[in-house]
């Protein structure tokens, strides 16, 4: 069975990205909420990219043909931003660091 065909990884797929919509349809309204709500949002945002870190090791670790070719469109598609898969984690973290920062002030 190919990586793609786990039912359990197309579960995962489509709920992250689920999540990552809702959560990014929700950030249009991000300075309109209160202290608690941004705590909330970002507390949202680390779960996810924590949850898409791990789904993205599972791409890396599988010796599934068609995982391997996702981490490197991947790789290819952040390279052209000059960007390397950590790296835009790291810039995640960064930016959601900065925006806790902002509120405990």
């Amino acid at each position: 069975m190919g990586f793609f065909d786990s039912d359990v990884v197309q579960e995962e797929a489509k709920k992250l990205f689920e999540d990552y919509q809702s959560l990014i349809q929700l950030g249009g309204d991000y300075g309109k909420f209160d202290r608690e709500g941004k705590k909330m949002f970002i507390d949202q945002m680390e779960a996810l990219m924590e949850r898409y870190k791990i789904f993205m090791k599972r791409f890396e670790l599988s010796e599934d043909f068609m995982a391997q070719m996702t981490v490197q469109q991947l790789k290819t598609q952040l390279g052209q931003f000059g960007m390397t898969p950590q790296q835009m984690f790291d810039q995640m973290n960064m930016t959601l660091e900065r925006m806790k920062s902002e509120i405990e002030s």
